[in-house]
């Protein structure tokens, strides 16, 4: 029985829509228009255009395709500085080329740039998979060989694993109701297990205990102040760390949609766990949910380092998780 084929099927399978007439090509330094014909082998016009190094904008028809080479570099620039935006890309290309800026311009990028980020991480996924280094945590299990890797026979440690833990809040967006139009809900999901999903930490939030209240009521935003030893009142640096201060003085944190990360890293510097701080400052629960995938991955004997250590200790201990870190030595 012949098989039915659907009109964007009879459209590509066309050898005259798959001749690519007077299409612009945009590279770093070049911008050209030109005549691409198909192979034998090609059923839609984007995969002549990654035959020639290109992408197109659009699945069907496109007429403008950016060249593989631009994604890759901003790719990178982007990783290196997260603030290098898709805008400034196309306002920097179109100085380059001698154009003037139009909106329009930065979809045109970012449609094939989603595309490019697509394939990359299919490709990584097919190569995980044919490695067997696609199992559950297995990033977290083999980031860092020196700290997850056992020798045979080798003597059991005082601690098996260490970690330290943090929050940093230079990676903020601004929540897309703020100016009062429309929420814009972000679809996108994270391709990685590094990630802890928003979900998993908002278990623990309402396991924390109650945030401490900064004693020092002149200057509050003060990390250190001269404090006088004495047996009577012996030293308590709760009350004088930024970061275990009054949850009213990060209120501010509410107008941004994600306002920073929270990371665990292993003591030579490998990335083992990331979570999105959303609509807050550095709450209890994300380090609670931290600390449990932690102990669920890694198991007993642990140690981690924490910079407001001497408040979360209380928090940790009247949460849910404060019998099973005692059970497991942590």
């Amino acid at each position: 029985m012949p098989s039915v084929l659907s009109n964007d099927d009879l459209l590509c399978n066309d050898a005259d829509t798959l001749i690519l007439q007077n299409i612009e090509l945009v590279d770093i330094f070049s911008r050209k228009f030109a005549l691409l014909q198909p192979l034998a082998f090609h059923r839609f016009p984007n995969e002549s255009l990654i035959y020639h190094g290109y992408l197109g904008c659009s699945p069907l028809h496109p007429t403008v395709a950016i060249s593989l080479c631009m994604l890759a570099a901003y790719r990178q620039s982007h990783r290196t500085c997260p603030w290098f935006s898709i805008q400034v890309q196309c306002k920097a290309l179109c100085h380059l080329h001698n154009i003037p800026y139009q909106p329009y311009l930065n979809m045109q990028f970012l449609d094939a740039y989603d595309v490019y980020l697509e394939i990359l991480h299919r490709v990584d996924s097919l190569i995980k998979a044919a490695l067997k280094c696609d199992t559950q945590d297995w990033c977290l299990l083999n980031s860092c060989p020196c700290c997850c890797y056992k020798l045979d026979d080798e003597d059991d440690m005082t601690f098996e694993w260490l970690a330290t833990i943090d929050g940093n809040n230079s990676l903020k967006r601004w929540s897309s109701s703020i100016y009062g139009t429309s929420p814009r809900d972000d679809l996108w999901t994270q391709c990685s297990d590094y990630w802890l999903h928003c979900t998993k930490v908002d278990q623990f939030q309402l396991n924390g205990a109650q945030p401490h209240v900064i004693s020092n009521q002149q200057d509050p935003t003060d990390d250190w102040e001269d404090v006088v030893q004495s047996d009577s009142a012996p030293f308590n640096c709760i009350d004088h760390w930024r970061n275990a201060g009054p949850e009213a003085c990060k209120c501010m944190f509410s107008v941004f949609e994600e306002s920073g990360i929270f990371i665990v890293a292993c003591r030579h510097w490998f990335i083992l766990l990331v979570c999105d701080m959303v609509k807050s400052g550095e709450f209890s629960k994300y380090p609670l949910a931290t600390l449990d995938h932690l102990l669920n991955v890694y198991g007993k004997n642990g140690g981690v380092a924490y910079n407001i250590s001497c408040a979360f200790s209380k928090t940790l201990e009247n949460s849910c998780l404060g019998p099973r870190t005692c059970e497991l030595n942590l």
